[in-house]
């Protein structure tokens, strides 16, 4: 899968071509760098990744230091600046609603509640969901944060990491049990994302909440890594019905990817 910032640069080569702006181009291309780094970076770090000369980079960066979009720390370095909270704010909102008639189509396809979630740090954070026609209380709610080692999303999100990123995710976040069912050991986890990267689906069975079973795919080429999945009761959401709704969420996926990718409505 490209970095985020590799697509960004295929789009302003694509954008110059039909008359972007060719410094707007490179000012968004240094804010994807940034992130792809962490947030951090010094100068000389963004002039050998994107291959602007020092200068042109400096110019930029004080702009986007003066419009509040980058800061520019006590040891020189850049980080990405408070004002973008609010855009990736509305832009999660948006993409919940994009993907609402997706996950409509996931439900009335498979019966069960279909979820959008997103990587937000070291958490899951679910941005979109609609509900089964079933009664049935769930956990997930979008707005809920819960850590990665526990759900199916979780899994569909981190699969596709070097093993070493997610070491440092699962140290810094700790891995407790939701249930007994829950993986609780950083081996036993990278063992089972292994079997998502095979399959090409994951599984949460009762690791989350007792009872529940979650099918989940990672979205693929998203802007920011996302994945959907379908929860329901463990007796509804067998081996035989996962064979059934597993090409279901890789459809609605594989859909979903076009509208996040696209750059016209």
């Amino acid at each position: 899968m490209p970095s985020s910032s590799a697509s960004t640069t295929d789009a302003a080569k694509a954008a110059s071509g039909s008359g972007g702006v060719q410094s707007l181009e490179r000012a968004f291309d240094l804010l994807e760098r940034m992130a792809d780094a962490g947030g951090e970076v010094g100068l000389s770090e963004l002039s050998a990744s994107s291959g602007l000369p020092l200068p042109t980079i400096h110019r930029l960066m004080r702009t986007l230091v003066l419009c509040g979009y980058v800061r520019q720390q006590t040891n020189r370095r850049y980080a990405l600046g408070p004002r973008l909270i609010r855009l990736g704010e509305s832009a999660s909102r948006l993409l919940g609603t994009w993907a609402r008639p997706y996950l409509a189509r996931l439900v009335d396809e498979t019966g069960e509640t279909a979820n959008m979630a997103l990587l937000d740090g070291d958490e899951v954070v679910y941005v979109a969901q609609v509900p089964s026609k079933h009664s049935m209380r769930m956990f997930t709610e979008v707005g809920r944060r819960v850590l990665p080692h526990s759900t199916g999303v979780g899994k569909a999100l981190l699969a596709h990491l070097p093993a070493e990123d997610v070491r440092d995710l699962l140290g810094r976040t700790g891995m407790p049990a939701a249930t007994d069912k829950t993986i609780t050991t950083p081996e036993r986890f990278l063992a089972a994302l292994e079997d998502v990267r095979a399959a090409g689906y994951a599984v949460d069975d009762n690791e989350q909440e007792i009872g529940v079973r979650c099918l989940a795919v990672p979205i693929p080429g998203s802007p920011t890594a996302a994945a959907i999945s379908i929860s329901g009761p463990a007796g509804r959401v067998t081996e035989a019905a996962t064979d059934r709704i597993v090409p279901v969420l890789q459809e609605v996926a594989g859909a979903l990817s076009e509208v996040l990718t696209s750059t016209t409505p």
